[in-house]
């Protein structure tokens, strides 16, 4: 210590911190000399080691092809799969020497920094970022550097000239060797951040997807409005390699923007199958995921009594909002359905008097939250996630109440509206509360606070009482309660023992419908390249248990009851939108140059109906004003930008806009003509795609007004999205056999199969 420059106190006992410490005994152990706080030596896990080989791999055969070529890759891989530990293993592999990453979420700057300074492999590293102070133009270039920025204060301009931040300039002159994008979402982030926070008041909200995301979140929004824009459209960098790091980059998966070489995937579902066949295959060794939580979900059916005052929708679904709207501040705030909100509370603990006699009759009593044995322990810090403020304030004044003698053994905390504090500034009542966790019992109460960027090891089940529309939100505020809680080394003398604490945890829903909709539109999500959706479901459930109570009973369902449930809360309405997606077409410039370098594709397009209304070369005209705004916008990143040249960028992205629109709204329009063929026609066993090609071309042209070889033409250039187009006519085949039993119709006898549009699946 005294030959690393600290400062002897007293006799034996020097001024340093833990990590000081650390890093000694590391130097001890190991023989070598570190710089900084270098003390950590764990290996990489078998995945990420797989990540690394996969992406370093498929970089080098592309610069085999071409030396130019600036390669892309992207990480499918949820929370704590040690992103960034990974992500500077494949750096060092590369033998990168200036590493850029850009995230949309300043909030993650942290586990950057730390892991780059304290993982011996990292010796010498420097790290950069606005933050940190330090001129980047005065470093040792001798040694690798790691810059950390935002795409907001890296896109941002000066708001007088136009150009670059004159503190950015530096970056843009650097040749950088890998640029890793994290958090990539392009877009689904803002949605995202829209959506968890809705249910703060506005000035809330906004300071909390500020904080969350940063400012500026509109005028980043417009650079990035096309998924498929080079990046230097958007960015005006240069560098051998772009990396992407995601947990839910669904919009990314369905467009094809990355082909399956360009994926690694590590999802949940990985996840939970290594820990079991670790456990199975090595028992007598320490499972390095044997502390991840396996999560379920129980879904519950409300009595009656309870539905009729809340449900709302055209699949009349318990509509959580509803029930749960409160009024008022503070200890004014009070439900506005109070009586019912507290038959709920009762029935949740097992004590709701009607449906106690129910239980006397059947012989059953159903696993509540609150009453069962088995889930007790899971409850003893639990996260309720509320529709706004105010009902998070009723809660808990409902909660502390004098008569509701049960729910005073649990610490409850509000951590909602200004009075809580804006970001981390919630955490650290929860954490007083919580303590060590063993000998205290909490009830944690949000409408957007603390569901993302915290890890708090107790909370051991969420409780969702809003609704959320999209998937990636649901699943980022259930898997708050997914992190770890476990004990190294209990007894003090095996560092390879561990005791989990928390080997399982729990989502409970009261919106059945809703909540398996989203199951197993996430499990989809996650799955573009699996042809049959249930297939992809039947997946994620195998390690995400679902149980149901339906009044009366509690029953695991599998993938095709799941698929069944969500798709009973389907209209024809709903159905119909899935072909009115934007999501079945794409529009990007990549795709329109393909059509428009090939004669007969063209020529196709031309065919779909209305589309001459659209005007003569509108393809070529929608990519010609994308190069002349390009090259406007590099003159406005240059500060050279006149005041007419101004107004004229501002013309040209809005006809650009709206061209590209128009074309993608004839497009959808033909995509929804394909289920009134599927109506006409009388096939079923069949896939889509043979049906058109084999059976009926004829009533597909006339129907559509394409004939088969236009289609798949287009299709075969990523016009058409299959694996969208497979869900749709999956949900199609489900809805139309459900309606035709339900009125005692049996659509095909001895039906075995569904067709989709590319592939076969089992009714069962």
């Amino acid at each position: 210590m005294v030959e690393k420059g600290f400062k002897n106190a007293a006799l034996e006992w020097m001024v340093c911190t833990v990590k000081d410490v650390k890093t000694v005994l590391t130097e001890l152990r190991t023989g070598k000399k570190f710089t900084g706080t270098h003390h950590e030596t764990f290996l990489m896990r078998k995945e990420q080691a797989e990540a690394v080989r996969l992406t370093h791999d498929y970089y080098r055969s592309r610069w085999a092809e071409d030396k130019h070529a600036v390669p892309r890759f992207l990480w499918n891989a949820k929370m704590r799969f040690g992103k960034t530990f990974t992500s500077y293993q494949l750096a060092k592999k590369l033998g990168a020497k200036r590493v850029l990453v850009v995230t949309f979420k300043p909030a993650v700057e942290d586990a950057w920094q730390t892991d780059l300074e304290s993982h011996v492999d990292f010796d010498g590293w420097q790290y950069l970022s606005k933050s940190s102070g330090r001129d980047p133009t005065q470093i040792d270039k001798k040694k690798p550097v790691v810059y950390f920025g935002s795409f907001q204060d890296l896109l941002g301009r000066d708001r007088a000239t136009g150009a670059i931040k004159t503190r950015n300039e530096w970056l843009h002159e650097v040749n950088w060797d890998l640029v890793v994008f994290d958090e990539y979402h392009f877009g689904a982030w803002r949605d995202t951040a829209k959506e968890l926070f809705e249910g703060e008041e506005e000035a809330e909200a906004k300071q909390e997807a500020k904080l969350e995301y940063t400012a500026d979140l509109a005028e980043v929004n417009d650079d990035l409005d096309v998924l498929s824009e080079k990046e230097t459209d958007f960015l005006p960098i240069t560098t051998k390699a772009y990396l992407y790091l995601s947990g839910t980059p669904f919009k990314a998966l369905a467009t094809g923007e990355f082909i399956e070489e360009q994926i690694f995937n590590w999802t949940y579902t990985d996840e939970q199958r290594v820990k079991e066949e670790h456990a199975q295959y090595h028992p007598d060794q320490w499972n390095p995921y044997g502390a991840l939580p396996q999560m379920r979900l129980l879904t519950y059916q409300m009595p009656d009594e309870l539905l009729a005052i809340a449900n709302a929708g055209q699949f009349d679904e318990f509509d959580l909002n509803e029930f749960f709207a409160a009024t008022g501040t503070g200890k004014a705030a009070k439900f506005k359905h109070k009586d019912d909100v507290q038959k709920w509370l009762d029935i949740i603990r097992g004590s709701y008097m009607p449906k106690a006699v129910e239980h006397l009759k059947t012989g059953t009593k159903p696993p509540f939250p609150y009453s069962d044995s088995r889930l007790l322990p899971y409850l003893q810090h639990s996260f309720w996630f509320l529709p706004n403020v105010a009902s998070c304030q009723a809660m808990a004044n409902l909660l502390t109440a004098k008569h509701n003698v049960f729910w005073h053994d649990y610490t409850v905390v509000a951590a909602a509206g200004a009075s809580a504090g804006i970001g981390l500034e919630a955490l650290p009542p929860v954490r007083k509360a919580i303590g060590s966790g063993f000998d205290s019992k909490t009830i944690t109460l949000s409408c957007g606070k603390l569901t993302t960027g915290v890890t708090v090891a107790q909370w051991s089940s969420i409780l969702m009482l809003r609704n959320l529309k999209s998937p990636e939100t649901y699943f980022q505020a259930a898997f708050r309660v997914q992190s770890p809680w476990s004990i190294k080394n209990p007894n003090g003398d095996n560092p390879n023992e561990e005791e989990v604490l928390k080997p399982a945890c729990f989502v409970f829903d009261f919106a059945p419908t809703r909540a398996l909709r989203q199951l197993s539109e996430y499990g989809i999500g996650l799955s573009p390249n699996e042809p049959n959706p249930g297939n992809a479901v039947k997946d994620l459930v195998s390690f995400l248990p679902v149980l149901a109570y339906d009044g009366a009973n509690m029953t695991q369902i599998d993938a095709g009851g799941i698929l069944d449930i969500a798709m009973a809360g389907t209209s024809a309405t709903l159905l119909a939108r899935k072909w009115e997606s934007a999501l079945l077409v794409n529009v990007d410039n990549d795709t329109l140059r393909r059509v428009l370098n090939d004669a007969e594709a063209l020529a196709a397009v031309e065919r779909i109906e209305g589309w001459r209304s659209l005007g003569d070369n509108v393809i070529e005209t929608i990519i010609n004003k994308s190069e002349k705004i390009k090259a406007l916008k590099k003159k406005a990143q240059e500060g050279k930008l006149t005041d007419k040249e101004k107004k004229q960028l501002t013309e040209e992205e809005k006809e650009f806009k709206s061209k590209r629109k128009m074309v993608q709204e004839k497009l959808i329009k033909f995509a929804t003509r394909i289920p009134a063929f599927m109506y006409l026609t009388d096939f079923r066993e069949n896939t889509l795609q043979d049906v058109i090609t084999k059976i009926e071309p004829d009533l597909f042209r006339v129907v559509t007004g394409l004939t088969v070889k236009d289609f798949h033409l287009l299709v075969r250039l990523k016009v058409f999205n299959t694996e969208q187009m497979n869900q749709a006519v999956f949900a199609f085949r489900r809805y139309e056999d459900a309606s035709l039993r339900y009125t005692g119709i049996e659509s095909h006898e001895g039906l075995t199969h569904y067709g989709l549009y590319d592939t076969v699946v089992a009714k069962d």
